[in-house]
């Protein structure tokens, strides 16, 4: 126990015994033989399996038993001591990949090239379209180094907290507009840059997906981060993707980044079908002149895009000044199906909803990416 006392436990920044982790009174086991080494036996108790201090924290700990060991030993070393640390978390271990999200139907990432196009607002507003269609809709905000959804949501000032579930300690998402939602903005301050490297990213992610309780839901949308990434490979060796949904707009730059998006789920090793194409920012409208069509960003680029790589176009979003207002001011358009914004939701939801169908009868279910090692 002397011993154990001089190791810190990262998550407390106390020792493992004041931070009460030792879970019982450590065995210490004799030799029986001449030339055998003592064995010492510690079980120590984390909050979860997943606790990133935890490999560390059990070395530090056999370290520091050998080493106090062949202190106190006169002419011992720390191979007199045989050391092993074994380990219980307070909550029940999170479930395996593949049997993360059981009362999940499908999984649709919405995805994009490059930024700049509108990919956030497209899942806000097809994720509240849905759920006004009458179907039980989670959205997670995926993008861990720019997350939008709080903002667009209105619910910036907003703290998920945690409930007791099945011995598991779960995030309850947040609800709004009959939409589930998360996002790394909950935890993180709005004006301080996210420092991450990957790794941590990913981790994130990951609780983001395993560690909340989504419960049953129809369609879980994926608001993904702008081109190919680990965010993008940790969310295909993480969930069975339904499938894709690529949004560009109709300029000829987004449109060859839309080309590699699309390439990357259809790659040999991934196999995440392709359910369609969203022209966003497809022409513009001024209020004053609602029946004029000014294509700013080039003519029915992502419809010619649809055609070439035999995908369908889901719909065609004009840039209206209305859309980014309300995406502002976290009342999206698709709230409202008395104008013209609103309706073209609406008709992508039931666009995605009709693709989605048939893919599920057409195709078997998508697999999750394996990893090589």
């Amino acid at each position: 126990m002397e011993a154990l006392e001089t190791v810190t436990y990262a998550g407390t920044k106390k020792n493992v015994v004041e931070s009460g982790m030792v879970a019982d009174t450590p065995a210490v086991a004799a030799p029986q033989k001449d030339g055998e080494p003592w064995k010492v036996t510690v079980v120590l108790e984390f909050p979860r399996d997943t606790d990133p201090f935890l490999k560390s924290t059990v070395k530090a700990a056999e370290a520091a038993i050998k080493y106090y060991c062949a202190r106190n030993e006169e002419g011992g070393t720390s191979n007199d001591v045989e050391v092993e640390i074994k380990t219980e978390f307070k909550s029940a271990p999170r479930p395996e990949v593949g049997q993360m999200l059981p009362g999940v139907k499908n999984i649709i990432a919405v995805s994009s090239g490059k930024g700049g196009v509108g990919k956030s607002t497209v899942s806000a507003n097809l994720a509240i379209a849905l759920a006004r269609l009458g179907y039980k809709v989670g959205l997670l905000d995926t993008d861990i180094f720019g997350p939008s959804m709080p903002k667009m949501f209105d619910v910036e000032d907003e703290r998920p907290y945690a409930v007791k579930k099945d011995g598991r300690d779960l995030i309850v998402p947040i609800e709004k507009y009959g939409v589930k939602l998360l996002s790394i903005g909950f935890f993180v301050s709005p004006t301080t840059a996210t420092l991450w490297r990957g790794g941590m990213a990913t981790s994130a992610l990951k609780q983001l997906i395993a560690d909340a309780d989504w419960g049953e839901l129809d369609y879980f949308i994926l608001d993904t981060p702008p081109g190919t990434s680990d965010i993008h490979l940790t969310l295909l060796q993480t969930l069975p993707i339904t499938g894709a949904v690529i949004v560009s707009t109709p300029q000829q730059v987004a449109l060859a980044d839309a080309r590699k998006g699309i390439d990357m789920y259809r790659n040999d090793k991934v196999n995440v079908p392709i359910l369609g194409l969203i022209e966003n920012m497809a022409w513009f409208t001024p209020a004053e002149l609602p029946e004029n069509k000014y294509y700013i960003f080039g003519k029915e680029g992502c419809k010619q895009l649809a055609e070439e790589m035999q995908v369908p176009l889901l719909a065609q979003i004009p840039l209206v000044q209305s859309i980014c207002d309300n995406g502002d001011a976290g009342t999206p358009a698709a709230l409202s199906s008395e104008t013209a914004t609103g309706l073209a939701f609406i008709n992508l939801a039931q666009s995605v909803v009709t693709v989605v169908n048939r893919r599920n009868k057409e195709k078997p279910a998508t697999k999750i990416v394996g990893m090589n090692k």
